[in-house]
């Protein structure tokens, strides 16, 4: 290779490298604005967005598991037993949720929907019969009256004596329909005629069988992305009145069915649950895969349901001073009519030791009675989660009424749901799609710059070789064809004169 074709190619090569170089980043900015802008558009509660269509109606089943805690020793527990319980379940159903009365406000930027539940019994995925099996468990209506009237010495004496005459005692066995969906309770049906606003019926799920929590209203994402899905009123209202704080009443987070895209590993994320009465926060634990998706796990930690002396901020959530309950526990009779209802995490996974051991029969397993929620970082969108929750009934001593004379203050657990949704193969396809673009324009300049890592080592190779073939040519100019013919002939050598012979005939 000659000097100057060293040379030409060489140039030659970094002008198509920078020019690579150049059209890729015009290229990568191009497509990036392309995906931000599609991200932008995906990601806001919006007409048009595929994102609105899904989130008013979700395509991915759920399933709402029910399992129960049967009591097999109630008379031996009266007396001051350890109470042994069997847990029962799970009666499946599946959960319609659409959203309803979808009405956009302020501009669009905020989005109003009612949200009724409708459930559906799977005996498939079910362990028996809901109208046949037959669960013993602590008489909530009962429990619930009798703290009631304990302050009054006249009203707890007159359904003390109701009780008696009928036949009304701390346990009652129910079967799981009538738990679950309701039944005319004999207590409160005595009631009922003196106080209307008392229902006859009782059931743990009484009345949410198409029905709703009320309305909400949600910030859309249009000015600000990020804000995708978060709640902004309940019923009216942009903060609760239920708590003693204003920190424990505000409304936090979303409703846990959107959460905003480009999540991050050290943020918490906030839910507000209306079963709950409050919001909650998650935090990241790992990295998990879900049909080939890429998703990071966040779960509560126990800084949730600590107690006051474990977390301060939860002083707020204590109904009062002497009712501030220890760490895995809230009571939330302020949203229950008054009735001592407390919830914690099945089997009280995540609470005091104390709580579980009090009970002959529970055995908190994170990977069991985990709550968790599986959601994809570049979109926020959830692709698996199992929402746990437990319903526990407090009982202690109650004067007047001497069924209670030999207890002692135990957190009763009655039943715990399994809350599960896992995204369906076609929302799963249309997210590795999307996420397979974002990829290849994120992966852009990496692209370019391995491009030019290639490049970089043949232009050093031209540089090199054009190096050698100057010093190849200094080299060359250096020796002189004329030699000194006296010399030459001195030294015995022939001298043959390099001049063209000219022939004069």
């Amino acid at each position: 290779m000659t000097r100057r074709s060293c040379a030409i190619y060489g140039v030659g090569i970094v002008c198509a490298s920078l020019l690579i170089i150049g059209i890729g980043l015009v290229v990568t900015q191009v497509f990036q604005t392309l995906i931000h802008n599609r991200l932008k558009k995906e990601i806001t509660l919006t007409e048009g967005s595929r994102v609105f269509e899904t989130w008013k109606n979700p395509p991915p089943p759920v399933f709402m598991q029910y399992f129960f805690f049967n009591v097999t020793n109630p008379d031996e527990f009266l007396d001051g037993a350890k109470p042994v319980v069997s847990q029962v379940g799970p009666y499946t159903y599946r959960e319609y949720r659409p959203k309803e009365n979808v009405t956009f406000v302020d501009n669009g930027t905020r989005v109003s929907a009612y949200q009724p539940k409708t459930f559906v019994f799977l005996p498939e995925r079910s362990v028996g019969d809901p109208d046949d099996d037959m669960i013993t468990t602590i008489n909530i209506p009962a429990v619930a009256v009798m703290n009631k009237v304990k302050d009054s010495f006249w009203k707890s004496s007159m359904v003390s004596i109701w009780m008696n005459s009928l036949h009304v005692g701390m346990f009652m066995t129910r079967s799981v329909n009538e738990l679950l969906w309701g039944f005319k309770d004999p207590l409160l049906s005595r009631i009922h005629p003196m106080n209307p606003e008392i229902d006859e019926y009782f059931g743990l799920m009484y009345k949410k069988n198409g029905s709703n929590d009320g309305e909400f209203v949600y910030h859309t994402g249009e000015e600000d992305f990020m804000n995708y899905g978060r709640v902004a009123t309940f019923k009216g209202e942009s903060k609760l009145s239920l708590w003693t704080s204003e920190q424990s009443n505000m409304i936090n987070g979303t409703d846990g069915s959107a959460f905003h895209p480009l999540l991050s590993k050290t943020e918490r994320l906030y839910i507000f649950s209306p079963d709950l009465c409050r919001s909650i926060f998650m935090e990241f634990e790992k990295d998990v895969k879900v049909k080939g998706l890429p998703a990071y796990r966040f779960t509560p930690p126990r800084d949730v349901l600590a107690s006051k002396e474990e977390n301060p901020a939860n002083e707020g959530f204590c109904v009062s001073p002497k009712e501030c309950l220890g760490t895995g526990l809230l009571k939330v009779s302020v949203c229950r009519k008054g009735a001592p209802v407390v919830t914690s995490f099945p089997h009280f996974y995540l609470g005091d030791e104390k709580y579980s051991n009090a009970i002959e029969g529970l055995d908190p397993v994170r990977e069991h009675h985990q709550t968790y929620l599986d959601l994809n970082p570049t979109t926020g969108v959830p692709i698996r989660a199992s929402k746990r929750a437990q319903i526990n009934i407090l009982i202690n001593r109650i004067g007047g009424f001497p069924k209670t004379k030999s207890l002692n203050e135990t957190i009763f657990p009655v039943m715990f749901i399994n809350e599960t949704v896992v995204i369906d193969d076609v929302s799963a396809a249309k997210l590795h799609k999307l996420l397979l673009m974002v990829m290849l324009v994120s992966n852009a300049p990496l692209v370019l710059v391995g491009l030019g890592a290639i490049l970089l080592p043949v232009f050093i190779g031209l540089i090199v070789c054009e190096y050698k073939q100057k010093k190849s040519t200094k080299e060359d100019t250096s020796y002189s064809p004329v030699s000194n013919k006296e010399g030459d002939e001195k030294n015995g050598s022939s001298y043959v004169a390099l001049t063209p012979v000219i022939d004069k005939s």
